[in-house]
C-alpha cells in the first residue's frame, strides 16, 4: 500500500487526526495538510505534516506534482453554527471557494478520489427520524448551506470532470481514541460531551441543558452521538470502495440510537463519578429537537457498522481523554 498516497486536509483536527491515525496503522503513506487555526500538530500520529492552506493553490499544485496523491480525505472546514449565522462571509469563502481551489488541482493533476466532511446540518429540521438519505435537505444556517453547495459541487464535478467522491453526512461526532493518544480538543468548545466534561473535571461551574419543553422522551434535545474511532472507520471504507471502482455516494453516518441531553448527563455523571451542578436554561434558537440517522445505506455499500455504539463507551473513552488532556479534577 506505500505507492497508495493519502492527502487528508485538516488532519490535526479532531476526526481527521482519528482518520489520519487509522490510514497510517493500515500501512497507507499520508500527507496531512493544515492550517493550525483549530488543529494541533500534535494530535498528528503519522504521515508527513505541510502546515498550510486550501486556499493556496501554488501550495496544492507542489503537494499533487511531488507526491503520487491516490486520493483526497477533506475534513478542512469552519464547524461552529453560531459564528456562521454572524459571519457567513467566512463559511462560504473558506467551506465552499476553498474546496473549488482543492477540486480544481485535483482536476488538474487527474486525482480522482474524493471523500468529504459534509453534515446532517444539511438537513434543517427534519420532519421524521431516522433521517435517511433521501430526506430533504433544508439547512437552517449558513455552516449546513455551506456544506450542501460543497456537495452539489462534487456532483457537477463528478459528471464534468470524472472526480469519484464519497460524501458523508455526520451526526453527533463523540469519544476519542480507545487508546487515550488522541481526542476532542476544541477552543472554543461547543459540542456537549466535552461541555458536560468540563463539569465534572471542574473546568466550569455547571452545564447548561438549553430547553427542556421540546417535543421528545424527557423535554430535551436528543441526538445521535457517533464514536470518533467509528467515523475514522468509515472513512478508510469509502477510500477502499473508491479506489476499487466503486460508485460515487452519499451516506449518513449514524447510530441509529437517539440519546437525550438528561440521559448524557445521567451517563457522564455515573462514568465520572461527579455529581456535577446542571442548570435549565431557554432553548436556542435553531437547535432541532431530535436528530438521529439511519445508517443502513452505509451498511450496505460500505460494510460498515459501529462498534462504538454504546453511550458509556463513549463518554468513558471521552473521560479518559479529558482527564489527559486537563490534568485531572481541579
Amino acid at each position: 500500500m506505500a505507492d497508495k498516497t493519502i492527502l487528508i486536509t485538516g488532519g490535526a483536527g479532531y476526526i481527521g487526526s482519528h482518520t489520519n491515525a487509522l490510514f497510517c496503522e493500515r500501512g497507507y503513506e499520508t500527507i496531512i495538510l493544515d492550517n493550525l487555526v483549530y488543529g494541533h500538530k500534535e494530535c498528528v500520529l503519522g504521515g508527513k505534516f505541510i502546515q498550510g492552506d486550501i486556499s493556496d493553490a501554488e501550495l496544492l499544485d507542489k503537494i499533487f506534482t511531488e507526491n503520487k496523491i491516490d486520493a483526497v480525505v477533506h475534513f478542512a472546514a469552519f464547524a461552529y453554527v453560531g459564528e456562521s449565522v454572524s459571519n457567513p462571509s467566512k463559511y462560504y469563502n473558506n467551506n465552499v471557494a476553498n474546496t473549488i481551489t482543492l477540486l480544481d488541482a485535483m482536476v488538474r493533476h487527474g486525482v480522482r478520489n474524493f471523500i468529504f466532511s459534509s453534515t446532517c446540518a444539511t438537513y434543517g429540521v427534519p420532519p421524521k427520524m431516522p433521517i435517511t438519505e433521501g430526506t430533504e435537505q433544508k439547512p437552517i444556517n449558513p455552516y449546513g448551506a455551506s456544506k450542501l453547495m460543497v456537495e452539489r459541487v462534487a456532483k457537477d464535478y463528478a459528471a464534468a470532470y470524472g472526480i469519484k467522491f464519497c460524501i458523508f453526512r455526520y451526526f453527533n461526532a463523540a469519544g476519542a481514541d480507545p487508546q487515550c493518544r488522541i481526542g476532542e480538543w476544541h477552543n472554543p468548545e461547543t459540542h456537549i460531551i466535552p461541555l458536560v466534561l468540563d463539569a465534572a473535571i471542574g473546568r466550569r461551574e455547571a452545564i447548561s441543558i438549553f430547553g427542556t419543553d421540546y417535543p421528545t422522551k424527557d423535554g430535551t434535545c436528543v441526538r445521535d452521538y457517533i464514536h470518533v474511532a467509528d467515523l475514522a472507520d468509515a472513512h478508510l471504507r469509502a477510500y477502499e470502495h473508491l479506489a476499487s471502482g466503486g460508485e460515487c455516494q452519499f451516506l449518513n453516518l449514524g447510530t441509529m440510537k437517539g440519546i437525550s441531553i438528561r440521559e448524557l448527563i445521567c451517563v457522564a455523571k455515573k462514568v465520572t463519578g461527579v455529581d456535577f451542578a446542571v442548570k435549565e436554561a431557554g432553548r436556542r434558537a435553531g437547535d432541532p429537537p431530535e436528530l438521529v440517522g439511519s445508517m443502513e445505506k452505509a451498511r450496505a455499500v460500505l460494510g460498515w457498522t459501529p462498534v462504538h455504539s454504546d453511550i458509556e463507551e463513549i463518554v468513558s473513552h471521552a473521560w479518559a481523554w479529558h482527564k489527559k488532556l486537563y490534568g485531572g479534577l481541579k
